[in-house]
């Protein structure tokens, strides 16, 4: 009797916290400044790329949400060299679906005003991008894309995670975000080799 007592109020509780708890579709995309870090290669320059996709905002207390959704996002280097009037440069273009999984804490600054702090853990997986090299010789220069980053012996393995912190704000339907992610695989597909993911980003979304 207890037993039944007991999952009868744990019922209920549970519909009390769905039915209080709000869920909030919406679109975000931004710019994305990424770079690699573990390697021995110098002269790595950021990166610049984009991020796009859907977001999911589950407020399941007051002020206290989690935040996920699924995003298209590039990541990736630059370097750069000389020899002489001669210059190049090689740039790492992988692109990715990425999953983030954020604990957000909202506080209110005004009437339809707050601002989040958010962080959490981020999986992602490689769908394509390809390494691209440019050289520069006096006034003239020439591009060529590279070989795909990702596949079997090519540069790169295709799963990636890692841990992700933010600061936004929340304009009514309007979202702002300054974000970064920093990850903990070693994506490197070089024996010996440890490449791993670091990313910042700036987004602006709409909730529906």
């Amino acid at each position: 009797m207890r037993k039944v007592k007991f999952s009868l109020i744990a019922a209920m509780l549970i519909m009390v916290t769905a039915a209080s708890a709000q869920v909030n579709l919406g679109i975000k995309g931004g710019v994305n400044m990424s770079n690699f870090y573990g390697d021995e290669l110098n002269d790595k320059n950021a990166k610049i790329g984009f991020h796009i996709g859907l977001a999911a905002d589950y407020e399941f207390m007051y002020n206290s949400a989690i935040q996920t959704g699924l995003f298209f996002t590039t990541k990736g280097a630059k370097y750069q060299g000389s020899l002489g009037s001669v210059s190049g440069e090689i740039s790492v273009n992988p692109m990715y679906l990425q999953l983030p999984v954020h604990y957000a804490y909202k506080l209110d600054v005004s009437p339809g005003t707050r601002i989040v702090f958010h962080a959490g853990p981020y999986a992602a997986y490689g769908v394509g991008g390809k390494t691209k090299f440019k050289v520069s010789a006096g006034s003239g220069s020439a591009e060529r894309d590279g070989e795909n980053v990702f596949g079997k012996d090519k540069l790169l393995k295709p799963f990636d995670a890692g841990l992700g912190l933010g600061v936004g704000a929340e304009f009514g339907q309007i979202l702002f975000d300054l974000g970064w992610d920093m990850g903990l695989v070693n994506i490197s597909n070089v024996s010996n080799g440890n490449i791993k993911n670091q990313n910042a980003y700036l987004s602006v979304g709409y909730k529906f």
